[in-house]
């Protein structure tokens, strides 16, 4: 256990820093799984408008540390990707 008053102030630090990003992280893949659920409908009209929504989500995750900027380059790319093998707007 933490006997020191820094080392107290940093448990209290972590743990709400450890909510934020967990809300974050969690927001973003809400973001994600909207896209997913669009292009299993096959409907890429709006899995286009959910990426676009989905997008700004992620950059600011990244931005905060929450989770790496090569890895949301990677999914916002294959994301991307889906979605432009979809055929029209169903």
């Amino acid at each position: 256990m933490a006997n020191t008053a820094s080392a107290r102030k940093r448990i209290r630090q972590t743990k709400r820093r450890t909510e934020r990003n967990q809300a974050r992280k969690s927001r973003m893949r809400t973001f994600v799984k909207k896209v997913e659920t669009a292009i299993a409908g096959g409907d890429k009209a709006a899995a286009q408008e959910a990426l676009k929504a989905a997008q700004p989500e992620m950059q600011r995750a990244a931005n905060k540390g929450v989770t790496h900027h090569n890895t949301v380059a990677r999914k916002l790319s294959r994301l991307s990707a889906r979605i432009k093998a979809l055929s029209g707007g169903a």
